[in-house]
């Protein structure tokens, strides 16, 4: 028995594990990926005492911090259901094992927002990629589309004028969205295409992608593009899946908790990060978020018993 389970290993969870492991709490800290969306991100100049640093980095940086002070780190698994109330929780996972917990902490961040049409799945490492940083360098010398004409999509088309041979850009609506200074780097480019009003309908090809299919919302007509990765980049949504009908979730399906303490509707169960509903997801607000969340757990722990 843990005396806490953290869901979530970017900085929420992993501040949340530090605090928690200072505490001399027993705790284990489950993630399919340490890291969440921070190792996604080449530069980081926003977080406190870091002029500039890699996502990677500084993700390494909080996971040695929190193996120091003895929390438990399992990677690679995906965390189902949670059941049980506080004091006696068990946590069920993707590799048909189980965590039991006197409380947890949940700091499941955010998933890509897929575009839920035909292909999408069936290729994804395969052409398909929710991340350029990840993946630009496979498609070196290829045509590829870029769907979603936000700041991240912007930001993907960045990553891939330096091995691509063509970008295309689409978005769904009749103007780009990403910020002017953004667009005018990938015009310099000289490689870049911007298609506006294009709504995706199917990406298709045989072993490996090599079309996407989308309608013209002007003209009604449908066309193709010959590309050989398509790069999804369309925002993202927390991921909660797993806990309908356990903790309360808003409209948009983020973590309702009480800003003061982290609780959520499930007495034992707290949350941290950007999985919940606070105003604003930045690195650093995260962090702060899991160390209140870790600090409320050690102190209902406490009123309710200690270790």
């Amino acid at each position: 028995m843990y005396d806490i389970a953290i869901i979530g290993g970017a900085p929420a969870g992993l501040t949340a594990g530090i605090y928690a492991g200072r505490k001399k709490l027993k705790t284990v800290l489950v993630a399919e990926k340490v890291g969440g969306q921070v190792i996604l991100t080449d530069s980081i100049e926003n977080y406190p005492g870091f002029e500039h640093i890699s996502g990677v980095e500084l993700i390494g940086r909080m996971r040695k911090q929190a193996e120091k002070y003895g929390v438990e780190i399992r990677e690679g698994i995906r965390v189902e259901k949670i059941e049980g109330e506080a004091g006696d929780f068990e946590i069920l996972l993707s590799d048909e094992s189980k965590i039991a917990a006197k409380a947890v902490i949940i700091a499941s961040g955010k998933q890509p927002r897929r575009l839920g049409v035909k292909g999408e799945r069936e290729f994804e490492n395969k052409g398909v990629s929710f991340c350029s940083i990840c993946d630009a360098p496979l498609f070196a010398g290829k045509d590829v589309a870029v769907v979603g004409g936000g700041n991240a999509g912007f930001e993907s088309a960045l990553d891939l004028t330096k091995y691509a041979n063509k970008i295309y850009v689409l978005e769904y609506a009749d103007e780009m969205r990403g910020d002017a200074v953004l667009k005018e780097k990938l015009v310099e480019s000289g490689k870049v295409e911007f298609i506006t009003k294009a709504e995706v309908k199917e990406i298709a090809g045989s072993d490996f992608v090599e079309k996407i299919i989308y309608v013209d919302r002007e003209s009604g007509e449908e066309k193709e593009l010959a590309v050989g990765g398509v790069f999804v980049n369309i925002g993202w949504v927390p991921a909660t899946s797993f806990l309908k009908n356990f903790v309360e979730l808003d409209e948009r399906g983020s973590i309702v908790i009480d800003c003061r303490s982290n609780k959520t509707s499930k007495e034992g169960v707290f949350a941290a990060g950007d999985a919940t509903n606070i105003r604003y997801h930045q690195m650093v607000i995260a962090a702060g978020e899991g160390a209140k969340a870790a600090l409320s757990a050690y102190d209902e722990l406490m009123r309710a018993g200690g270790k």
